[in-house]
């Protein structure tokens, strides 16, 4: 029998008292029989944990891209991309490359701020490199990603706007065109007072969130993106409720960024990933449409 980690278990204790039965599980999820396998496994540094996994469809392309990132509260005991394997295998089926990418997390040697960071740059700018191999179309890209990796999506598309004085600053970050945030966390503050993963913010940050360390990681803290952006959320969901985006929602409105909210009825945290539910095929066909 698998062994679910103590956070989880933490987690997914309250969705099955709260939800509706019919909300999935993140084990339903991984453990669904004939999971899809990527085309290519590609390593980006020499961690075990610096890889992407590419998902490559059928024809000879340029083909539109969706960066993908996994969530799992920033925590190492959680699932990587392995979780996201079936929403990849759709996206791959609608004509959509895939380049999901892991990262070192808390709990990995050198994970957390700023090794977490650095990480999902240098998986997205492989993508750069990745082109002038395979038949990609980067002008055609979006950054997704769930719950965590919502965040970290997001924080890709900010790049430009960190500071020159921060760590975590690049000379020529990948252009991010669009993003589409599954069951994001785009506020860390929010996430962080809320307890949003459990004390899984802070320890991504190595403290509770200041002003200096929000400003280069929490993409409230950066707006405006200047790109698209939409916001994918079941009603249902108690790990990240979808109130964590109001704040960021009306500040981006308010300073002039293009934000869809998509609200998706009796749907919890787990379906947003499972494409053979009807909102993580709506989820799917969000992040075509960003891209065609």
């Amino acid at each position: 029998m698998r062994m679910i980690p103590r956070l989880l278990m933490s987690l997914a204790l309250p969705l099955a008292l709260s939800a509706p039965a019919q909300t999935l599980s993140f084990l339903e999820v991984l453990d669904r029989p004939d999971r899809p396998q990527p085309d290519h496994r590609l390593a980006y540094g020499d961690a075990p944990q610096q890889f992407g996994e590419l998902w490559l469809p059928k024809g000879p392309g340029p083909h539109p891209v969706a960066l993908m990132i996994h969530g799992g509260c920033w925590q190492a005991s959680l699932p990587g991309p392995e979780l996201l394997a079936f929403q990849a295998d759709a996206l791959r089926a609608a004509g959509v490359a895939v380049w999901s990418i892991s990262y070192r997390r808390v709990g990995h040697p050198g994970g957390g701020y700023p090794g977490t960071f650095d990480d999902v740059a240098r998986g997205a700018d492989r993508l750069l490199t990745l082109a002038r191999r395979y038949p990609l179309d980067l002008k055609r890209l979006v950054a997704t990603g769930h719950s965590a990796g919502g965040h970290l999506a997001l924080w890709a598309a900010a790049r430009p706007r960190i500071a020159a004085s921060s760590p975590l600053k690049a000379a020529a970050p990948l252009p991010v065109p669009a993003v589409v945030a599954v069951a994001g966390i785009p506020d860390l503050a929010f996430a962080s007072r809320n307890k949003l993963c459990g004390t899984s913010v802070d320890q991504l940050l190595g403290s509770a969130p200041t002003t200096a360390l929000l400003s280069d990681t929490s993409p409230l803290a950066l707006l405006p993106l200047r790109v698209p952006q939409a916001l994918m959320q079941g009603t249902q969901d108690r790990i990240v409720p979808p109130a964590a985006s109001d704040g960021y929602r009306t500040q981006a409105a308010e300073l002039g960024d293009t934000v869809e909210v998509v609200n998706l009825d009796g749907a919890g945290h787990f379906e947003l990933i499972a494409p053979w539910t009807p909102a993580g095929r709506q989820v799917v066909e969000r992040i075509v449409r960003a891209v065609r």
